[in-house]
């Protein structure tokens, strides 16, 4: 297999993965000549090298707009450089535990909102009116209006309206996790797809070179058959 030899690293690398400085863009061969400055269009560098470059470039894209490169940019570079999927590192970020009061609040919406407790309650409704009604006449226990039926509602209702909202923040943290995560696989599909891009020039121009040599090579065999007979 042949081999060359990286200006860079000064490593032995197989041919194949050989690319000439000239493909190399402008903002990266700046990147590069920063740690080795004698760095032309004439030399050569690997794919693996020009990764941990273009690696680099992203990393200082983002410092460069942000400042500062947040958790979420952090989690992409990371499993960019690892050759992780975002959902492999996802998967192994530890989910908080919920409180005990988290979970009441959780399974208390859950029922609030479902027709079990709107039929339930309705029934509630209903048994109470018939016996207070028809059944308790004589002894009015809560006669109409229902007062007391109307303090039962009222405390059910300034009950449940906090516990719906604490609920409601609940989802709302579920949403922003899952905002945050939708972002990380976002951007590292934009980052892969400009890689892979960069990956496919390089291909092709490769290819128009090996062409253009071969082309030539022929150019030079018609030649000298020309000159043969002639």
């Amino acid at each position: 297999m042949k081999t060359f030899i990286s200006d860079l690293s000064k490593k032995e690398f197989p041919i194949g993965d050989r690319i000439s400085g000239k493909l190399v863009r402008q903002t990266i061969k700046q990147l590069i000549k920063k740690d080795h400055p004698d760095f032309d269009d004439n030399d050569y560098l690997s794919i693996s090298e020009l990764d941990y470059y273009r690696e680099k470039h992203i990393e200082h894209l983002m410092q460069t707009n942000v400042r500062t490169i947040t958790k979420l940019e952090d989690k992409v570079l990371t499993s960019l450089k690892d050759k992780k999927t975002i959902s492999d590192v996802i998967e192994n970020e530890e989910t908080p535990k919920l409180s005990f009061g988290q979970r009441v609040a959780d399974k208390m919406a859950e029922f609030g909102g479902s027709w079990t407790f709107i039929i339930s309650f309705l029934i509630f409704l209903l048994i109470w009116i018939c016996i207070n009604v028809f059944w308790l006449t004589n002894k009015q226990f809560d006669p109409f209006p229902f007062i007391l039926l109307n303090l039962i509602l009222s405390s059910v209702a300034a009950l449940q309206a906090p516990v719906i909202m604490m609920s409601q923040n609940r989802q709302e943290e579920k949403d922003r996790e899952r905002a945050k995560k939708d972002y990380m696989v976002n951007l590292k599909a934009e980052i892969e797809i400009g890689i892979l891009n960069e990956k496919i020039d390089h291909l092709i121009i490769n290819e128009q070179k090996e062409i253009i040599e071969i082309h030539e090579a022929q150019m030079e065999m018609l030649a000298k058959i020309l000159k043969r007979v002639s």
